[in-house]
């Protein structure tokens, strides 16, 4: 085999001295054009201290700031008997400290016209503070105390007992919980990942003092906080303020060290049949990807596809996703939305809708052919809607401090680093069609199922049904 030598093609090339001075001046001014972007775009400055906390900011000079702790801790490392413990113990935490009682606690708050919350999922807790710009060391200081130094006395656990048993009531009264909760029993049965985040009712009514200081001897480690912060914070008075108030934090473990097992999917069902209920709530999911897998943009690419729709869209017909115009059309649903639940390894996609009980099995067939045709013949046009949808809805939620507070402190902990807006916005514009289909085919195309119904789910298809009909035969 003979290789012509690129000399021979383009004699003048290496040369041509006009060529390169025009190349390094248009490359010069690309530079400069671009500079102003960058600019303009403030940095996400991270500090990882010798305690092992990491902080991150991103300061655009406002006047309010949104400073929080994000923990690597939640329901996902607790164990049947103690179930629950992580949700108690976020109550705990505003429930006065040996420094100050919630009294002084909820006056120094409302003195500064600040506002202090916290929530637990399935692999964090967190604990943050929106304010003034001013006021972030107190805030700073404030949260420090609440988790470090939680009083956990037996009165307030006592009455704190009754209000997540009176929560426990409220989220049953809210089917499409009740819904997930049980599509997270059958996926991951016999997981961490299976526990619900509240835990149950035995459970709340056990867990004392010596379980709640057990559970933060070992999961309130710094080596597993990331202290967040956006808005106007400055990065290095904010690194100060954490070696000021967290620096007696220590990651020696006095028992054995908790990690995370790897949580099983399970192809199963799931049905809770109450003919009282007037409509009918079901979920159809496959497993998905986690957080850090290559596969996760493009699987909220094809959620973005299938869409979300309920009747009080006035113009469901011409919706741009071909499931709502179906369930517009026939009057298949009331209401449905498309899911993409990541933890670390692993997740949950699919479908979740309210319909009448009749209706339930031209529902799940149309679901499940839209899910076919995404493996199978999903188009460029869909896909470029699709992108630009997920890429606006991902930038608008960005736009408040307290949001990308959050966004920063889940991204830490999820990637051990912040991926920027623009990045983000450039890996979802890359993704093609044939991505989406290549995507779909590996996770749903002959998939095994997790199915979960309550309310009047006798119409709802048998799970060989569903199953058979996660494949195409084709001839």
């Amino acid at each position: 085999m003979a290789f012509l030598h690129i000399s021979r093609i383009f004699p003048k090339l290496p040369k041509n001295k006009e060529f390169a001075k025009v190349l390094k001046q248009s490359r010069r001014l690309a530079s400069a054009s671009a500079q102003p972007a960058v600019l303009n775009v403030p940095p996400t400055k991270c500090t990882v201290l010798d305690s092992g906390i990491r902080v991150a900011t991103e300061d655009w000079g406002s006047q309010t700031a949104t400073v929080g702790i994000w923990i690597d801790a939640g329901s996902r490392y607790e164990t049947a008997q103690n179930n629950g413990v992580a949700h108690f113990m976020e109550h705990m935490a505003f429930k006065g400290t040996d420094k100050r009682s919630q009294g002084q606690l909820e006056i120094e708050i409302e003195d500064m016209g600040a506002q202090l919350n916290a929530y637990t999922s399935r692999e964090q807790t967190v604990y943050y503070s929106k304010c003034l710009a001013k006021d972030v060391p107190k805030a700073i200081e404030i949260l420090a105390d609440i988790v470090q130094n939680a009083k956990l006395g037996k009165s307030e656990i006592e009455r704190e007992r009754g209000v997540i048993l009176r929560e426990m009531q409220e989220v049953e009264s809210n089917l499409q919980e009740v819904v997930f909760d049980h599509l997270h029993s059958t996926a991951y049965q016999g997981t961490p990942l299976a526990n619900t985040i509240l835990g149950p009712t035995a459970n709340i009514q056990a867990i004392s003092a010596d379980d709640l200081r057990c559970y933060l001897e070992n999961h309130y480690k710094p080596s597993r906080m990331v202290i967040a912060g956006a808005g106007g914070v400055d990065h290095d008075a904010l690194v100060k303020l954490v070696e000021s108030h967290f620096g007696k934090g220590c990651n020696a473990y006095c028992a054995e060290v908790p990690c995370i097992e790897p949580c099983r999917f399970t192809g199963s069902e799931i049905r809770v049949r109450d003919d009282s209920i007037p409509l009918a709530h079901v979920a159809l999911a496959v497993e998905g990807a986690g957080w850090t897998d290559p596969d996760t943009l493009t699987l909220m690419v094809a959620s973005t596809l299938l869409g979300a729709w309920d009747r009080s869209q006035a113009s469901a017909k011409q919706n741009a996703t071909n499931l709502a115009r179906y369930s517009a059309e026939y009057d298949l649903c009331h209401s449905y939305q498309s899911f993409n639940t990541c933890y670390k390894d692993t997740g949950l996609w699919g479908v979740y809708f309210v319909s009448d009980p009749l209706k339930i099995e031209d529902m799940m067939f149309n679901v499940q052919s839209e899910l076919m045709r995404l493996c199978t013949n999903v188009t460029e046009g869909e896909v470029a809607r699709a992108r630009s949808l997920l890429a606006a809805n991902t930038l608008l939620q960005l736009d408040t401090s307290t949001a990308v507070c959050e966004d920063i402190g889940r991204q830490m902990l999820c990637y051990g680093r912040r991926i920027s807006p623009s990045e983000l916005t450039h890996r979802i514009n890359a993704i093609t069609a044939k991505n989406v289909r290549d995507v779909c085919y590996k996770y749903i195309y002959d998939r095994c199922p997790a199915v979960a119904g309550v309310g009047p789910v006798e119409q709802l298809p048998d799970y060989n049904e569903v199953r058979g009909a996660m494949y195409w035969l084709r001839v």
